[in-house]
């Protein structure tokens, strides 16, 4: 009796079928994906590349901005002080007022100058009774001399009289004119329209000439802004100023006010020795009082704008040992230093000179570069 080990028999078929298969695939994926040098480079390349951000040169109209810290100070500012002596009869401002040019501000005791006056045109009305006296008694004394009944001494002793009191005359009623000026003292009024300050003195305080202000005055509107540049840009500023008006705009410190708008109104004489800056000032519109002297604001300058820049962002241009210059991206992805003139940075943005309108340079990720690096563009 033979007994036939059916299973032992069919053991090796599924090995066999999957050592096929696994040949099958190795075939078709040498077909597909031949591993050749080229390749090789290719996937290598593709791995040392490095990563950057790029941007293209860019042509357009660049102000050439010049910021400085400044200070508003008022276009005038006078303090008011007595001419004469007396107390304070009246008060007619607040403190914190706006004033018109000849606007009463204060009005004082001046009896005494009401008494001087009064005594003054008394005086006048005597030199001119006693003058009329003389000039009669001149004029019988040439009657009589005509006639031979008087000397010439006596004569003159008339007509002497009479300059004198001619004279006299005069001088009194200069007195008079000056009395009047200082009772006119009594009445104090505002030489310039503004915003008066704090007030010192009250009703029957005495004041002096040699006393403090009474009150200062300042005019707000219009208002300065005193800001100073570096000698170095003296001739461009000075140049724009010949040409025309040039715009000047300030800023605060708080967050979303806009910049208010003005223009330059004076260039100092002489450029400070001590700093090599030169003081300048540029006038603004303050109805609305936006602007108080004494405050610090943040002042910019436009005195010439550059026409047909070429401007890329200011991190792409690199320093080198020697000069700047950009890294350049070919359209196979390889990169290239070129040289350039940096004509001017700020407000991240670099003018320059050296490479076309429309070239790709790198921004981000210059560090990591090389000449002939490779880069792929970072979306």
């Amino acid at each position: 009796m033979t007994i036939s080990n059916h299973s032992s028999s069919r053991r090796p078929l599924p090995f066999l079928r999957w050592l096929l298969i696994l040949a099958a695939l190795a075939a078709l994926g040498s077909w597909l994906w031949p591993t050749s040098p080229d390749n090789a480079a290719k996937v290598a390349k593709a791995e040392s590349a490095v990563s950057v951000t790029s941007a293209l040169v860019a042509t357009k109209a660049m102000p050439i901005k010049l910021k400085a810290s400044a200070t508003v100070a008022a276009v005038q500012s006078v303090e008011i002080r007595a001419q004469i002596s007396a107390t304070i009869r009246q008060v007619h401002i607040k403190e914190g007022q706006t004033v018109r040019k000849g606007e009463r501000l204060f009005s004082l005791d001046v009896r005494n100058e009401d008494a001087n006056v009064a005594k003054f045109e008394a005086q006048v009305a005597k030199s001119a009774a006693d003058l009329a006296n003389a000039e009669r008694t001149l004029t019988r004394q040439r009657e009589l001399f005509a006639q031979k009944f008087i000397a010439q001494t006596a004569l003159d002793a008339a007509q002497n009289q009479v300059d004198s009191l001619r004279a006299q005359a005069a001088a009194d009623r200069a007195s008079l004119a000056a009395s009047r000026v200082a009772r006119s003292y009594g009445e104090i009024v505002a030489p310039i329209a503004g915003r008066t300050g704090a007030i010192s003195v009250y009703p029957g305080t005495l004041v002096q000439p040699s006393g403090a202000a009474l009150v200062s005055i300042a005019q707000v509107n219009p208002i300065n802004v005193n800001f100073t540049i570096a000698e170095r840009e003296l001739a461009a500023v000075r140049s724009a100023f010949d040409r025309g008006p040039v715009p000047v705009s300030v800023s605060r410190e708080k967050a979303g006010t806009p910049a208010l708008q003005g223009t330059l109104s004076f260039i100092d004489n002489a450029v400070d020795l001590a700093s090599g800056t030169i003081r300048l000032k540029a006038l603004f519109s303050n109805a609305e009082g936006q602007l108080w002297p004494g405050m610090f604001v943040d002042a910019e300058l436009i005195p010439r704008v550059i026409d047909n820049a070429l401007v890329v962002p200011a991190q792409a241009v690199q320093t080198g040992p020697e000069k700047r210059f950009v890294y350049v991206i070919a359209e196979d992805g390889s990169v290239a230093a070129k040289p350039v003139i940096v004509l001017l940075v700020q407000d991240g943005e670099a003018a320059i000179e050296g490479v076309p309108a429309g070239t790709k340079v790198v921004v981000e990720g210059a560090q990591n570069l090389r000449p002939n690096s490779t880069v792929v563009v970072a979306p």
